[in-house]
């Protein structure tokens, strides 16, 4: 019974697949300040899924950014990523702020800039 069951563990040890982890991937984590060309991709990115959940106007999609700034609030330096979208109807709407941590998370986007 002793070799049978040698024998079951050997088979299961030779055709199980291990998963060894290894350098050269991110999870996520942050490794300090991003950089501005960095956080125009998130906005773009995070634009892009606004205009998919139609959030807003599919208008904002191809846009550029107006403006790209590191801004020191309350709670520290954040990046301000600002779009100007003069196809929008409403004019207290044709800006739209979006704020990044200097790490890259997306924090909020507006049409105040506040």
């Amino acid at each position: 019974m002793s070799k049978f069951i040698t024998a079951i563990c050997m088979t299961l040890a030779l055709f199980s697949t291990p998963a060894f982890a290894g350098g050269g991937h991110d999870h996520g984590h942050s490794h300090g300040p991003v950089k501005a060309e960095v956080a125009v991709q998130k906005a773009k990115d995070k634009i892009a899924a606004l205009v998919k959940s139609e959030k807003i106007a599919a208008s904002w999609g191809a846009l550029e950014p107006e403006s790209v700034v590191q801004k020191t609030y309350s709670k520290g330096p954040e990046w301000l990523v600002t779009f100007k979208n003069i196809k929008e109807k409403d004019a207290s709407k044709q800006t739209l702020y979006m704020f990044y941590s200097l790490d890259g998370h997306y924090i909020a986007a507006n049409y105040t800039g506040n």
